[in-house]
């Protein structure tokens, strides 16, 4: 096998995982024409979550670790040319639920840290601030608020699509296709590659997975071949969940309303982001959790997203959003209203909720690095 400093490198999704592995190795590989990136679509691949119109930038973790890697990567957001243009620090305010002592974990944090820029909210002022537009969310059930002037949110698919592009500029290369299964080294000693469903394989000296909640499903049948245990299978280390997520479009007077909205964290029942001016798009997200767990053809059972379109959303899960953070944040924008569209985000969650980032351990898997998780 080459020297890792010059080893081809093959990776098999093209999400923010995926785009970012791509964007750094275009910058300091020796030669950015062996990097290749494979994803069912152009980027950014649309079943992908972070193809998203946004997603929420902040430094506001209850781990020391996390809110030390956020602040760089803020750092980032502020200075990269692929990114600073895609990024707005809004500020974000987030209500604590009654009982719950994440807010003041958070807090504790940036006090540690020496710079805590955060602030108290009273909740009976909520509707003084940011135009009044959280006059009518429903408090009810929280204890306390408070606002962080240096979070925001980021354009999630056009920064994803930034960092793509960059890389492709360099050098890198960008296919299409949907993965079949892995391929392994005669010589047992590796993964060659990966076959696609349309008949291409496409090999190199090191694989990477950054393929989010497709992650089992992608090494499923490879797990099968090496007669991995179910202990030491990936399904143990990472599982797909999804989120329901609701947009609404604003007209031009309501967007007026909103050009100082913040990020409106709910506790831990969902989220409201700021409508982008090239979408109009208020988007509310649901918290809540679920998984669809199928059975393999070997028996083994897996968490994948259904193989159906994403928008598919059925009324159960619709009115459970409704009810629980669409009807109580800045109701007045959504009240008799119906959305521009549903969407189900399928993501990836370890049980820690840390990022999977590390070589396979299994012996034959030696050059196959997992990006995924967190």
């Amino acid at each position: 096998m080459s020297s890792p400093s010059h080893s081809s490198v093959l990776i098999v999704g093209a999400g923010i995982f995926g785009s970012s592995t791509a964007y750094h190795l275009s910058k300091t590989h020796p030669d950015p024409s062996s990097i290749t990136v494979v994803d069912r679509t152009p980027s950014p691949p649309s079943p992908a979550a972070s193809t998203d119109i946004n997603k929420i930038i902040r430094a506001d973790y209850t781990s020391r670790f996390y809110m030390d890697l956020a602040y760089e990567a803020i750092e980032a957001w502020n200075t990269w040319p692929e990114l600073k243009e895609h990024y707005h620090r809004t500020g974000w305010i987030m209500l604590d639920e009654e009982g719950s002592d994440i807010a003041e974990r958070i807090r504790e944090n940036f006090r540690e840290r020496g710079e805590d820029p955060t602030s108290d909210v009273n909740l009976k002022e909520l509707g003084k601030r940011w135009k009044g537009i959280l006059s009518s969310t429903d408090a009810q059930g929280y204890r306390s608020a408070y606002w962080n002037p240096l979070a925001g949110w980021c354009d999630a698919a056009d920064a994803t699509a930034s960092l793509m592009k960059a890389a492709v500029g360099r050098g890198a290369k960008y296919e299409c296709g949907d993965v079949e299964r892995l391929v392994l080294l005669k010589n047992g000693k590796g993964v060659k590659g990966v076959t696609m469903k349309n008949g291409k394989t496409y090999t190199a000296d090191q694989i990477v997975l950054a393929t989010g909640a497709w992650t089992s499903q992608v090494l499923s049948a490879t797990e099968d071949e090496l007669d991995i245990a179910d202990a030491d299978r990936v399904e143990q280390q990472i599982k797909a969940f999804g989120v329901c997520v609701a947009h609404f479009k604003m007209n031009e007077t309501e967007l007026t309303e909103l050009e100082e909205m913040p990020v409106v964290v709910y506790g831990g029942i969902g989220e409201a982001l700021p409508p982008p001016r090239q979408n109009s798009l208020l988007k509310y997200t649901n918290a809540n959790t679920f998984t669809n767990t199928i059975t393999t053809s070997s028996g083994h059972q897996i968490t994948v997203p259904p193989d159906r379109d994403q928008r598919i959303v059925s009324e159960k899960l619709k009115k459970e959003t409704r009810d629980l953070i669409i009807s109580k944040v800045m109701p007045q924008y959504s009240r008799d209203r119906t959305p521009e569209y549903w969407r189900l985000f399928w993501d990836a969650a370890t049980p820690t909720q840390d990022q999977l980032i590390t070589r396979h351990p299994h012996e034959h898997l030696g050059n196959l690095i997992l990006a995924v998780g967190g």
